[in-house]
């Protein structure tokens, strides 16, 4: 099966309940006063790491995922039931990002940890939180607030402290089999491994690390060849790599400096932060007469002398445990976290926070006295003030003075008579 690593849907928080309008009516109790209740908040999208799931596959199979709304109020004070929450499991290393602007909403690399992602709508007031000494009967009551809302993009990339990284049939998931208890699928054929293999192992001094066989890339991956991005990503999560190398040349081009060239430029187009990620160069296959003569290769023994180099034989098992102590050695020193790039290291998770924006409000004169009112912070009042009431109408029209509309439109000529539309509802204007 193709391993899913990416998924698109849309994430819908519940709507806040409406709050009641209704006044007691009590035998004997003349006038009874406003007992509305309030309306429930909107459920939550939460998202919880899973370790037990290593797939967004199940996030495929729907476009929409909507909490509950919150419940209306009701009377003799009644507060409506909160929505219910909608938790939806995801494996750890899922990175969800706000499709529309490309932001990073959560980077998900705790287990057992929820995540607001999107915000239930805060239920509107009955009427009986309006009551005043000027009005003690009032009819004004809120709407609820719309649950926040995004279009997701969804990536996960491997949690690994090591990645095994080099050309098809490198011997990176012989390799992985030799040093842990994963089997991957192994055969003599380009991507072999279709998914990202995890191995745990133990180095000599006890230390314990996880192992990631990535699928070998290829020259143009960077641009989406061969399995491209699709992999590409998951090496952004390793903390080390180690850059297996067919030392027997027995692969496409017969030069191993040529070889770890291509993967090299691979990475570093597709990231250039990989670059400085701790490297381990690993000559495997060194059981074979063509890697014993390699290695007596001045060239090659030149370029490579800078790094750090282990020579090994998956096959045979010969050298294990050097590059496990190298590996383990090479952990302890390095400063990379494997989290995401961008990310606040010291808040553990990367959360989205919202920034307050501009009033938008838009005047169209459509001519012959005919105007047309909309905009987001507009349709916020209207949406949380319902005109079904004379009270709610002219709270309505105070928080459209006090949001300086009314001096807007003076200033663009209206006229007493013409008509106003907002949305669904047309009204006179007199001045």
């Amino acid at each position: 099966m193709k391993f899913i690593d990416t998924a698109n849907f849309q994430i819908r928080a519940g709507k806040g309940g409406n709050g009641a309008v209704s006044f007691r009516h009590e035998l004997y109790v003349a006038n009874g006063g406003p007992n509305g209740g309030d309306g429930g908040d909107g459920g939550d999208v939460i998202f919880v790491g899973d370790e037990g799931k290593h797939s967004l596959l199940d996030l495929k199979l729907n476009k929409l995922y909507q909490a509950r709304d919150g419940e209306k109020g009701d009377i003799k004070n009644m507060h409506g039931a909160n929505g219910e929450d909608l938790v939806i499991r995801v494996p750890v290393g899922t990175v969800l990002i706000d499709h529309k602007t490309g932001r990073v909403l959560a980077d998900i690399n705790q287990p057992n940890q929820p995540l607001i992602i999107a915000h239930g709508g805060k239920g509107g007031k009955g009427n009986a939180r309006f009551a005043n000494s000027r009005n003690k009967a009032p009819t004004i009551f809120e709407a609820g607030m719309m649950g926040e809302s995004f279009e997701i993009r969804a990536e996960l990339k491997v949690l690994a402290d090591v990645g095994f990284i080099g050309l098809p049939n490198a011997g990176k998931s012989t390799l992985l089999r030799a040093i842990s208890n994963s089997k991957p699928e192994i055969a003599d054929y380009p991507f072999t491994t279709l998914n990202p293999q995890l191995g745990v192992t133990r180095a000599l001094d006890g230390s314990t690390f996880v192992v990631a066989d990535l699928p070998g890339l290829i020259q143009g991956a960077s641009l989406g060849k061969g399995l491209g991005h699709e992999f590409l990503r998951h090496i952004e999560r390793c903390k080390v790599i180690c850059h297996v190398l067919d030392f027997s040349g027995n692969y496409g081009s017969e030069d191993v400096v040529n070889n770890y060239k291509i993967i090299r430029q691979e990475l570093i187009q597709y990231n250039s932060q990989l670059a400085a990620r701790p490297e381990i160069v690993v000559f495997n296959k060194m059981d074979l007469d063509e890697a014993q003569l390699n290695l007596m290769d001045e060239t090659i023994l030149e370029f490579f002398k800078d790094k750090k180099v282990v020579e090994i034989s998956g096959m045979k098992k010969t050298n294990l445990d050097q590059l496990l102590s190298l590996i383990a050695m090479t952990l302890k020193t390095t400063t990379f976290s494997g989290l995401w790039p961008d990310q606040n290291l010291n808040e553990g998770l990367k959360v989205y926070k919202f920034s307050e924006e501009e009033p938008e409000i838009i005047i169209q004169n459509k001519g012959n006295g005919q105007w047309e009112i909309s905009g987001k912070t507009i349709y916020n009042i209207y949406q949380r003030t319902p005109l079904a009431t004379r009270d709610n109408l002219l709270l309505f029209n105070e928080k459209l003075k006090k949001l300086g509309l009314y001096d807007q439109l003076r200033a663009k000529g209206i006229q007493s008579g013409d008509v106003v539309k907002i949305f669904d509802y047309e009204l006179e204007w007199i001045d």
